[in-house]
């Protein structure tokens, strides 16, 4: 299975990047170009479910539980899995006296019949 743990320090109030980070539609600007599109399929209660799509019109559908009052979120790939057998998120948002350290955990399993093992991709991603 394949694990990933990064972290980053972000001076500003936590409401705030709670907020930002889990405001799907705005991934398309936070992460880099990583999706071509990002949107909100359904919200209800704590739970969001969202479409994402890559720069090679790849589109999946994941959901994401809000813990805001805890200081996390955890999110699961739904439809489709491939090329994974599974993904799990957890974010954790630590308040520090430089900001708020934000780290996400990413635990998976790469399907066999995908073109890299889960030890490639842990490179891609870390």
């Amino acid at each position: 299975m394949g694990h990933t743990c990064n972290s980053i320090i972000i001076n500003a109030p936590y409401d705030k990047i709670f907020d930002i980070s889990n405001d799907i539609p705005r991934w398309t600007e936070l992460f880099g170009g990583e999706y071509k599109k990002a949107e909100g399929v359904e919200k209800k209660d704590n739970k969001i479910t969202f479409r994402l799509t890559d720069d090679e019109d790849k589109s999946w559908v994941s959901w994401r539980l809000l813990f805001k009052d805890k200081y996390f979120a955890y999110a699961q790939r739904h439809e489709p899995m491939f090329p994974f057998k599974f993904m799990k998120i957890i974010w954790l948002y630590t308040p520090k006296a430089q900001g708020v350290e934000l780290t996400w955990i990413q635990h998976f399993e790469m399907d066999d019949k995908a073109k890299f093992k889960d030890e490639q991709v842990e490179g891609f991603i870390y």
